[in-house]
């Protein structure tokens, strides 16, 4: 019987804790939702990067897509209201910016609804899935980090930062 770390418990309860705050984001004042976005990005990054690997094992557990294009979409532009003018910030980590003059924009809003899907999905699979399931989706959990949603986090994170702390913004 597998169960599941410390770690790999909190990072659940960081995600559903994400997930609650997007979803409230209508009731939120800019700040508070940026300082509080500010705060849990950092300690997902974290507790995700400590998710354990298990290079060996073979399962067939993997992450529902739960969310549908409707909330995505109705989160994604209440951020975007949220966030006004600086919704839109300048990446430099995209592939395409080394062959390009022109300088590549970026959504804040679509970065944190990109996170929210994928820990929407995360939390709604853990609900209904038995801590053996859990424990077997970890591994994919950690890889999907590593490999697609972990650059999203720094670079909304880096934004973000951006907003918070700089009065001219």
């Amino acid at each position: 019987m597998s169960t599941l770390q410390p770690n790999e418990l909190a990072f659940l309860a960081l995600a559903n804790e994400y997930c609650a705050t997007m979803e409230s984001a209508r009731e939120a004042e800019r700040d508070v939702f940026v300082a509080s976005v500010l705060r849990m990005l950092p300690r997902i990054y974290i507790a995700a990067s400590d998710l354990r690997r298990d290079d060996s094992a073979m399962s067939d557990a993997y992450v529902a897509n739960a969310l549908d294009e409707d909330y995505y979409e109705a989160v994604r532009m209440r951020v975007a209201e949220l966030l006004g003018e600086d919704d839109t910030y300048l990446e430099v980590f995209e592939n395409d910016m080394k062959y390009s003059d022109t300088p590549i924009g970026a959504s804040v809003s679509e970065g944190l609804a990109d996170l929210f899907q994928v820990f929407y999905n995360i939390v709604q699979t853990a609900r209904e899935a038995s801590p053996e399931l859990i424990a077997e989706l970890v591994p994919e959990l950690r890889d999907d980090f590593a490999n697609y949603w972990s650059q999203t986090l720094c670079n909304v994170l880096r934004a973000l930062n951006k907003i918070y702390y700089d009065p001219s913004v």
